[in-house]
């Protein structure tokens, strides 16, 4: 029950401004098309600064910032503007259940894992939404076949990972920057090996998406 008192006691401005940006990340997760993902992008990019909740400094905040904004401003791929892989992707549907599946078991577990913790409130709310910044992110890989909206995903990953780092912080007597710093650091690193695999992809095996490139090898 303290699970569910720490998200009953904000009011509504709080609950959009919380769970906003992770609605519509989950929207382009299930919604087809690149302009989707820039719009959620963008709406995170923007709605960075009022997540009190991440408890990260100005500049790793400014780093999150330019991070999305990143992905906003990606010029897309010819082939990724299409709304379907040139190929017939005979596994969407095995892949789309297991990765539904894989969601439901990770957030089940980690929601679990949060609410059987004695913690106050506001780290209540915090870890919650760090785990469920990871559930979205890993439906998002499992589901969008494109090398480029993995970057989306991996994005949404690292976020998840800010947010659980931000409620260890505050259960530590003697907290450090360092884990966050290396949190946003890593999906830099992701987001960057993501574009250059994308293109090198696109380039030898004519598209970035997943099932084209197997198709087209077999």
């Amino acid at each position: 029950m303290h699970f569910l008192d720490a998200w009953a006691e904000l009011s509504p401005l709080d609950v959009v401004r919380l769970l906003g940006p992770l609605g519509l990340l989950l929207i382009s997760t299930v919604v087809p098309g690149h302009k989707v993902a820039r719009v959620a992008a963008l709406t995170v990019a923007i709605a960075i600064p009022f997540l009190r909740e991440l408890a990260a400094p100005p500049l790793l905040v400014l780093g999150w910032m330019a991070l999305w904004s990143l992905l906003v401003f990606l010029p897309p791929e010819p082939d990724e503007a299409a709304s379907r892989p040139l190929a017939q992707g005979r596994g969407v549907v095995e892949s789309g259940a297991v990765g539904l599946l894989l969601a439901l078991a990770l957030g089940l577990l980690l929601f679990t894992a949060v609410a059987r913790q004695d913690m106050s409130s506001e780290e209540t709310r915090r870890a919650s939404l760090g785990a469920a910044f990871l559930v979205v992110g890993l439906l998002h890989l499992m589901l969008r076949r494109h090398i480029r909206r993995a970057l989306v995903g991996f994005t949404t990953l690292g976020l998840g990972l800010q947010f659980l780092d931000g409620a260890a912080q505050g259960a530590q007597l003697a907290p450090s920057a360092r884990t966050g710093t290396g949190v946003l650091l890593g999906a830099w690193l992701a987001v960057i090996l993501g574009l250059r695999i994308a293109a090198a992809r696109a380039r030898h095996a004519g598209t970035a998406w997943v099932g084209d490139a197997h198709d087209l090898h077999d």
